[in-house]
């Protein structure tokens, strides 16, 4: 399959989202197109930094740029304001100017903490993004939402800022682990069930080859989810309304990342447990139906994302909703997915959301 674009359509903020194989020998090329800098800050965690980090500094030397190193442990652990804040001053000591670039080498945390930096620093300069993880690929590389985690919960201080460009490399996941591989089929997953029928069936379709890493359908997979994304921000940059929807099964899931201490669960199998989790709310709170909440549940499945096994206190699990991004006047908001395609976010009673904890680690501690 040769190399795709999908476009995010933010005007003057807008950029590409460029995705193939063997694309990161590419990615100096690509960003002398668009950018006249003359030093990159490539930001990498240990982990990546060591397989790729010196493929990517060669090649964006090759190019033309100075290559500035920066890498912090590998991890959730690592996404605080004082490895933030140990990358900023790394940064002013190279000295690093306005009109250079930040370079995020990694998954997930890479981007998020990367493109942090890049909204604070000089109070603000270009970042690219250079996603090594199907979840970053498929998700958290597009979009602009940038940040770090405090002790209250996940994410709860950062930015939007959108990076120049996205440079997604699908050769790069055949060294991911089965258990990167499957968090990043749960927003695969998530991100079918509220785009609609269309993608959901190929979903469901392709999940037997996308689990084995077929190259040609994971580039499908994730360009349909990169689409789609791309769709959704494009008209609501700021979660303002409609990009609500990307945190389906966010809310519980980001309340078990929470309560099982940052890093102890994937990031998507927290997010499979709470698509589950939201299925079934949907069936009381909203227009969902048992035939819905099964076939989500099939599907899950069928990408390898079983039900977590581990037990947890309802009452932890509460609080840690309480201090959820989207809670509103002191309630917890959920997107109710009712159908393919079809949601709401709305606040739940405190009431209707304790008894569905309760039946919920109930059946934990009876498995």
């Amino acid at each position: 399959m040769s190399e795709q674009r999908v476009s995010v359509e933010l005007g003057a903020s807008g950029y590409d989202v460029v995705i193939g194989p063997g694309i990161l020998a590419r990615c100096g090329e690509l960003l002398a197109q668009i950018s006249t800098a003359r030093r990159i800050a490539l930001i990498t965690d240990t982990g990546v930094g060591e397989i790729y980090g010196p493929k990517a500094s060669a090649v964006l030397a090759s190019a033309g740029f100075e290559v500035h190193a920066l890498s912090f442990a590998a991890g959730e652990t690592s996404k605080t304001w004082a490895v933030a804040g140990q990358l900023l001053e790394a940064m002013a000591h190279d000295g690093i100017e306005r009109g250079d670039v930040i370079v995020a080498l990694g998954g997930g945390v890479v981007g998020d903490m990367a493109g942090f930096v890049a909204a604070t620093y000089l109070r603000g300069i270009d970042f690219v993004q250079i996603p090594t993880t199907l979840l970053a690929q498929v998700d958290s590389s597009i979009g602009g939402k940038t940040g770090v985690d405090l002790d209250a919960g996940k994410n709860l201080a950062g930015a939007f800022k959108q990076p120049l460009l996205v440079v997604s490399d699908t050769d790069v996941l055949a060294t991911l682990s089965d258990l990167e591989w499957r968090s990043g089929l749960a927003e695969v997953a998530k991100s079918a069930i509220i785009a609609g029928e269309e993608f959901l069936g190929w979903l469901e379709s392709h999940s037997e080859q996308l689990v084995k890493r077929d190259s040609a359908v994971c580039e499908e997979a994730v360009r349909r989810s990169a689409a789609f994304k791309a769709s959704v921000v494009s008209v609501d940059e700021r979660e303002a309304g409609l990009r609500e929807c990307l945190n389906y099964g966010h809310t519980l899931g980001h309340a078990i990342e929470k309560v099982a201490g940052y890093g102890v669960i994937p990031h998507g199998l927290a997010v499979a447990e709470g698509i589950r989790f939201a299925a079934r709310l949907a069936v009381e709170s909203a227009h969902g139906t048992r035939e819905f909440v099964a076939r989500q549940d099939a599907l899950l499945v069928a990408l390898e994302l079983p039900s977590l096994r581990q037990q947890f206190d309802p009452g932890e699990i509460a609080t840690a909703l309480r201090a959820d991004k989207k809670a509103r006047n002191g309630a917890t908001r959920w997107v109710l997915a009712e159908e393919p395609g079809v949601w709401q976010c709305e606040s739940v009673e405190e009431s209707t959301i304790m008894e569905h904890i309760q039946a919920w680690a109930a059946s934990k501690a009876g498995e």
